[in-house]
């Protein structure tokens, strides 16, 4: 009876380096982005010193930029809103760093706490809004990199009410 092992046969994958994937530098699908998006929430002490909060208007601080995309930092007093609007060409990742959110979709109205995320692909139709009592803190990857936020009225359109949400 023969007693090869695959490990045997094949080798420890972990010795065998040019076999592996590199580490990519910057993140390249939407997977890569949210966990971009997790690790930033993850390092308050990255984030949190830059958070200022401004009564007359959405306070945003561009955090980071790479190739094709750009993660934005904001805060939200209670009251303050996004308006309706779309993103453009853009697709994102929306999470909570920091209190809690209501995003308004033709769909349905949702609160988001700190660790929530949403996904959106582009052309996607909502509305962020802090319905709370507390100041909250988002933090928004665009890839690319955002370069229009059209708004719209009440009415979403059929294409822009698809949506993703990730735990």
């Amino acid at each position: 009876m023969n007693s090869d092992s695959d490990l045997q046969i094949a080798g420890d994958i972990l010795e065998v380096p040019h076999l592996l994937q590199p580490a990519r530098e910057h993140p390249a699908t939407v997977a890569e982005f949210a966990g971009l998006a997790r690790s930033i929430a993850e390092d308050r002490a990255q984030w949190a010193p830059l958070v200022r909060y401004d009564a007359t208007t959405r306070w945003y601080h561009r955090l980071r930029t790479g190739p094709g995309y750009e993660v934005w930092l904001l805060s939200w007093v209670p009251g303050q809103g996004s308006g309706l609007h779309d993103h453009g060409p853009s697709s994102g990742v929306l999470t909570v760093l920091d209190g809690e959110l209501t995003e308004r979709t033709a769909r349905a109205d949702r609160t988001l706490t700190a660790g929530a995320q949403r996904v959106f692909a582009p052309g996607y139709v909502h509305e962020v809004v802090n319905d709370s009592l507390e100041p909250a803190v988002s933090l928004h990857v665009y890839f690319p990199g955002l370069t229009e936020m059209p708004m719209h009225t009440a009415h979403c359109s059929p294409a822009a009410r698809q949506d993703v949400v990730v735990a």
